[in-house]
């Protein structure tokens, strides 16, 4: 049994795991089967379940006539599905990804069963990141369930040292926070080291650092939607790039902290308030006096 793992530092759990061996995901497998006195089965069970909830969405988001409520939203996963199957320029791991993305984030708008992964703004990244190493690459469902423990714990340290949440941080704290923690798992999932996990989450977090969160009329639909797809192709660079052996020049830990900072420095406006950003152009408001009078 190792020592008890403490979820404040990301350099701290790859410190720990490479000290014993391990990948983050079974150091962390372990620690929380003993925290919340439960057998390690029992949580890979319940995170199979997990994912098995993500795989529907990504099916039953990309049909043609799945609408939102508002109906701002709908149709894309499936328009970009069928794009997917010609020759995108991304290539077909990427294009299908963002097929993911979408379709998760408009069955998330529709009032579909999504995993708030970790918010439900955010719920189409790390799905779509996971679910595309299993058909791209031929991963199986076990590796994948292993890496969403890593995604979890890189997780929990962001929502500790910063935030997950687009009222107290901006998007950043949300799509950031997802990109980041999709970044770790791919890496994982490619064979990458513990310490190059943890680039990717830096690298991920700084390339969506600032984001602010701008809800059109107040509904998690646009531009959400669209910064889920954007949020995964984020997640790929950043994972591409710490398998290459590039490191982050700021460590992952000040990246939250920064992330934090600029999180409490964004004016209330950008922070879910729908007051400012795109959610206060022209088209954005005559589409909420549209809808809400």
């Amino acid at each position: 049994m190792s020592e008890l793992v403490e979820y404040h530092s990301i350099a701290a759990l790859v410190k720990q795991a490479e000290a014993e061996g391990r990948l983050i995901s079974a150091l962390v497998l372990e620690d929380q089967a003993a925290a919340l006195e439960q057998r390690p089965e029992e949580l890979v069970r319940k995170m199979r379940e997990t994912l098995e909830v993500m795989r529907r969405a990504a099916e039953k988001g990309a049909v043609q006539e799945l609408r939102s409520t508002s109906g701002l939203s709908g149709g894309d996963g499936f328009r970009m599905a069928a794009y997917a199957e010609g020759n995108p320029l991304s290539g077909a791991f990427c294009a299908q990804a963002i097929v993911r993305a979408l379709a998760i984030a408009e069955y998330n708008a529709a009032m579909g069963k999504i995993v708030a992964a970790p918010t439900a703004g955010s719920c189409g990244i790390l799905p779509a990141a996971v679910l595309t190493m299993m058909d791209q690459r031929g991963l199986g469902e076990d590796a994948a369930v292993m890496a969403l423990f890593t995604a979890g714990a890189f997780g929990m340290v962001i929502a500790k040292e910063a935030s997950i949440a687009g009222a107290e941080g901006g998007c950043q704290a949300e799509c950031g926070s997802a990109a980041a923690i999709s970044a770790a798992a791919l890496v994982e999932l490619s064979g990458g080291s513990p310490a190059m996990a943890a680039e990717a989450c830096a690298m991920a977090l700084k390339n969506q650092l600032g984001l602010v969160c701008d809800p059109v009329a107040g509904l998690v639909e646009s531009p959400c939607i669209k910064r889920n797809a954007g949020g995964v192709m984020c997640a790929i660079g950043a994972a591409e790039m710490a398998l290459a052996g590039i490191r982050s020049l700021i460590p992952v830990d000040e990246v939250i902290a920064a992330m934090a900072e600029v999180g409490r420095s964004l004016p209330e406006s950008l922070r879910e308030t729908s007051r400012g950003g795109l959610a206060a152009t022209p088209t954005a408001l005559a589409l909420k006096q549209k809808l809400f009078g």
